[in-house]
């Protein structure tokens, strides 16, 4: 027997296993989300794994045994049992997948013809697709009675016009699958919903964390967004490099002798925040920035790269009703969306320092012409949206 309105979330990484369990509200024409429990495994494929639980009201979350390297589908099992601890039997679960191709573009019922689908877009995101399947496959088996749901990060920029999603390559090499997807959809639909309806005409939504990207939004639809073909383009992140010259590839493999799968490697995990300032996490970057230079470095870079993009997608809106900061950084490193927004007064945006330093809804000042939002991210609850939107079609 199931538990009445409780839905469970997965979302199956490369490196995390997370699950989040909401009270999803039917009624209503919008409906409702309240957060339960939380669960994760961290480090999955380390040596040294680390598992948590944390139940509303919790202040910490509460560590949970875990064993050494055992792999990810092992690791996936495990986390699923620390979801039993949270739900036993939820109405339904919904997963999180990053890829949906240029065909899945909206959330479906799990089966054995959406899951081939799913797997087959794997070389399109190496380091995601295939975990996101194994933690699905192990849902399945783990709860056969319940209706499984995917959501998909790419869904939301579906309707991208040609002029941005198709590269400039030989059509017969793009064919249909190489051009620009855009991601981090899940927390862009959470933040049109915040908006309310109707939404402002022209905004651009700034996701800023461990991975980064902007979307330009006209009338609640994704008109451009920074990442492209994969989660690595765009503005730089916390080990992703963001967009390169082409001619930077070609360098590296003939001058410095890398292969495919080493340039992989540094643009994936080895660039960005981390390559300039040595680290990835923004807090320590913040920290060290007035007496280490490649820390100060590496948050201008970051906040000017910000900035730049933001000005562009105001210029393919034709102009910015409303600026929302969301994700770790967005919403939780007030410097960083000042000095984002220094320089943005043509497009009338001004920040009142001390709602900013608060980073709590509207942080503009009285006199900007475009609001300035803050929204925390959370995909967990525009997932469960999805799958309800779904479920009762």
């Amino acid at each position: 027997m199931s538990d009445p309105g409780l839905a469970l979330c997965v979302n199956s990484g490369s490196s995390s296993v997370k699950l989040t369990v909401l009270a999803a509200d039917r009624s209503g024409p919008r409906g409702s989300q309240q957060r339960i429990a939380e669960a994760a495994i961290e480090g999955v494929g380390t040596a040294a794994p680390r598992a948590w639980v944390r139940r509303a009201g919790d202040t910490e979350p509460k560590p949970r045994p875990v064993g050494g390297d055992a792999g990810v589908a092992a690791t996936i099992d495990l986390a699923l049992s620390l979801a039993r601890e949270l739900v036993h039997q939820p109405a339904f679960v919904v997963h999180r997948v990053v890829h949906g191709g240029a065909r899945l573009r909206q959330a479906v019922l799990v089966d054995d013809t959406s899951l081939a689908a799913i797997e087959a877009l794997a070389p399109l995101a190496p380091l995601h697709q295939p975990a996101a399947v194994a933690g699905m496959r192990a849902a399945l088996r783990r709860w056969p009675g319940v209706p499984h749901v995917a959501c998909f990060d790419t869904a939301f920029h579906a309707d991208l016009p040609e002029l941005a999603w198709r590269l400039p390559l030989p059509r017969e090499l793009a064919g249909d699958d190489l051009r620009r997807y855009g991601f981090h959809g899940l927390s862009y639909g959470h933040v049109m919903w915040t908006l309310g309806t109707p939404p402002p005409e022209r905004v651009v939504i700034a996701h800023l964390g461990n991975g980064s990207s902007l979307v330009a939004v006209r009338k609640g639809r994704s008109i451009d967004t920074t990442m492209g073909f994969t989660p690595a383009g765009g503005v730089c992140m916390g080990t992703r490099s963001g967009d390169l010259d082409p001619g930077v590839f070609f360098f590296l493999a003939r001058e410095r002798r890398l292969t495919i799968d080493d340039i992989e490697r540094v643009c994936e995990h080895e660039s960005g925040l981390r390559a300039v300032g040595g680290t990835s996490d923004m807090k320590t970057l913040m920290a060290e920035r007035e007496r280490e230079p490649r820390a100060a470095l590496a948050v201008t870079m970051f906040a000017y790269g910000v900035r730049k993009a933001i000005g562009a997608l105001a210029a393919a809106l034709g102009g910015l009703d409303t600026l929302v900061f969301t994700g770790g950084i967005g919403a939780h490193v007030a410097e960083v969306r000042q000095e984002a927004c220094a320089g943005l007064q043509p497009w009338g945006v001004t920040l009142d320092p001390s709602r900013n330093a608060r980073g709590d809804g509207l942080v503009s000042s009285a006199g900007s012409a475009c609001p300035v939002r803050v929204v925390a991210a959370d995909e967990e609850s525009q997932m469960v949206r999805e799958a309800l939107s779904l479920l009762a079609g």
